[in-house]
This record gives structure tokens, C-alpha cells and sequence, in this order.
């Protein structure tokens, strides 16, 4: 493997390419969470030393960006915009003309959905689908992982609960206090190589760290998905979860002004599974997000160099010796 991280790469992270002077000035979201803060390491990355952009890490979270936009035209660049937390503002936005989506940053999207350790799938195949694990509660530890309270998958899994009428299979419904307790839960099982049947999404440290098969709960119906996110719904119904939407968003002034750089936006997707394990590389190594990053272009060279055109790929060439 090649080494992880190099000093010089970390400071070009840090000192803007304006040498280069091909772009100008470029303001870009990082939202609080980890997987963000790698997405927008990277793309700040290759904004500069490819593109030559002067760019500005604005830090902000999905409502607040959104906002700023709508009021202010700025920031140029919304990274790792999950499109069912930004309402109807930012579909507003888009009507206005005001934003674009470019593209899909994570492939499929956010997966949420129910788990088990792998391990138990191979042992007992039977449990790949939620009627299996109903029919065999024992095998699971008899009990299912939720989500805390306060949580939009708490208000989904219980809707899917009592459709499924899943406690009368003879399983335990465990609600966790925390998203703590409920990591902690299946790193627990999985390195103990025990039972374990929960909620979890991605992407995210444990299923970067662990071997997770998620349990088949059916066909993905829209409209059934979208009536168990009512807490306590007259009719809950049984629905697979759909993978989120998370997008690159820019404003139309910078893409106009930046064609060049919003192409390579378009282009810039994370496999979700390829995010979990980067995100479970920086848990475990105690890395920052530009650490991350310089992780992520130094391992999986042949994604993003398809992102970038012939005169940027060659600079990032000459940089990391790809």
C-alpha cells in the first residue's frame, strides 16, 4: 500500500493554489459530519492544485447553507447536500433557478436499512430476509437494535415494527438512549462473534469496520416509506428503505463562471461503501478529515482521476505521482 499521508500533501490542502490562477475565488460547504469533511478535503483539493481555484471552506450545516443561499447567493458550493433533510427551500431554490444539482456525491446514496454480522448470514442463510429472521428469533439473539428516540429512523422502524407485527415473532424490541449504545451494540456483537439484528445506515464507521449483510425487508414502495415517516401512522406498511439522495449543489452564477470546475463536480461520487471504509480508516487512526482525504487520493486513485480533465489530471499526476 502506499503511504498513507506526506507532508507535503497535507500543505497543499492547506495553502491555496493561487499561483496557478486558472479559477479564482471559490466558497465551499463542510457540514459537522465526518464523512463531509472528507468530501469537502478532497474537493477543495482538486480545486486548487487542479483547476487553480482560491478556495474557502465555509463551515455550516445543511438548513443554515441552504438559507445562506437562498439570502445571499453564497456559498458557491453545497457538498454532500442529503436531499430529504433540505426541504422545500431548497426545492425552491432549484425552481428559482437560483441552484443546480450536479450530481450524486454518494453511489447509491445514504443506505439505511436492518443488519446482520455477516458471519451469522453464511452460517444461516435463512436470515437474509426479514422473514427468516422472524421465523428464527433465536438465531438473532431474539431482540432488534432501534434507533433512539428523536431519530427520523426511530419514527420509520417502529411504523415497520408494528406492520410487520414484529414483536409477536418473539422479538425483543431494544430502543437504544443513543447513537452510542447502538454502535457500541453491534461492535460488541461483531467482535464477539455473537448475535446481532438492528438498524443502522451508511455511510458510517461500523459498516466501513464491520462485515454487515442488510436483511432483504422487500420491495421499496415510495409511498409506503413515505407514510411510515409519520410517527404513529394509522396504516403503517412494509417498505424496504430507499437510498437517500446526497448531492453536489451549486449556485447557477458559479457554474456559469466555472464551467470547467462544475464538470468536475458532476463527476465527483463516492461509492458508499468506499466512504464507510475511509470514514473506519480516520476512526481508527485518529485522522482529520484532510488526512482523510489525502488517504482517499492516495488509495483510490483510479476513481477520481476519471473526474478531472486532461490539464488537471495532469498537475494532480505531477503532485501525487499517480
Amino acid at each position: 500500500m502506499r503511504k498513507l499521508t506526506s507532508a507535503a500533501m497535507l500543505c497543499a490542502l492547506s495553502i491555496p493554489a493561487t499561483a496557478l490562477a486558472d479559477c479564482g475565488e471559490v466558497s465551499i460547504t463542510e457540514m459537522n459530519w465526518a464523512s463531509n469533511t472528507v468530501v469537502t478535503n478532497v474537493a477543495t483539493f482538486l480545486m486548487e492544485q487542479g483547476y487553480g481555484c482560491d478556495v474557502t471552506i465555509v463551515p455550516s450545516d445543511t438548513v443554515p447553507a441552504v438559507t445562506s443561499v437562498a439570502e445571499n447567493g453564497e456559498p458557491d458550493i453545497v457538498t454532500e447536500l442529503w436531499l430529504n433533510s433540505a426541504g422545500e427551500a431548497y426545492l425552491n431554490l432549484e425552481e428559482q433557478g437560483k441552484v443546480e444539482r450536479l450530481g450524486k456525491v454518494l453511489d447509491p446514496g445514504g443506505v439505511e436499512g436492518w443488519w446482520i454480522p455477516t458471519y451469522l448470514a453464511e452460517k444461516h442463510p435463512e436470515l437474509k430476509t426479514i422473514e427468516g429472521v422472524m421465523a428464527n428469533p433465536e438465531l438473532v439473539g431474539g431482540m432488534f437494535n432501534n434507533c433512539p428516540s428523536g431519530w427520523g429512523c426511530r419514527v420509520v422502524n417502529d411504523n415497520l415494527i408494528r406492520a410487520l407485527d414484529l414483536e409477536e415473532s418473539g422479538i425483543e424490541v431494544f430502543n437504544h438512549g443513543s447513537g452510542e449504545t447502538l454502535a457500541s451494540s453491534m461492535a460488541s456483537a461483531v467482535q464477539n462473534k455473537e448475535p446481532w439484528f438492528g438498524y443502522y445506515w451508511g455511510p458510517t464507521v461500523p459498516l466501513g469496520k464491520y462485515d454487515m449483510t442488510r436483511v432483504d425487508l422487500g420491495e421499496v414502495k415510495p409511498e409506503v416509506h413515505q407514510r411510515n415517516q409519520t410517527q404513529n401512522v394509522d396504516n403503517p406498511g412494509v417498505s424496504d428503505f430507499p437510498p437517500a439522495t446526497i448531492l453536489t449543489s451549486v449556485t447557477t452564477d458559479f457554474k456559469e463562471r466555472e464551467p470547467e470546475v462544475a464538470k468536475m463536480l458532476s463527476k465527483l461520487t463516492f461509492k458508499t461503501d468506499t466512504m464507510s471504509s475511509i470514514l473506519a480508516w480516520k476512526d481508527e487512526n485518529n485522522a482529520s478529515g484532510k488526512e482523510a482525504a489525502v488517504y482517499f487520493l492516495n488509495n483510490y486513485s483510479d476513481e477520481w482521476s476519471t473526474w478531472l480533465n486532461d490539464s488537471a489530471r495532469e498537475k494532480l499526476t505531477a503532485i501525487l505521482g499517480n
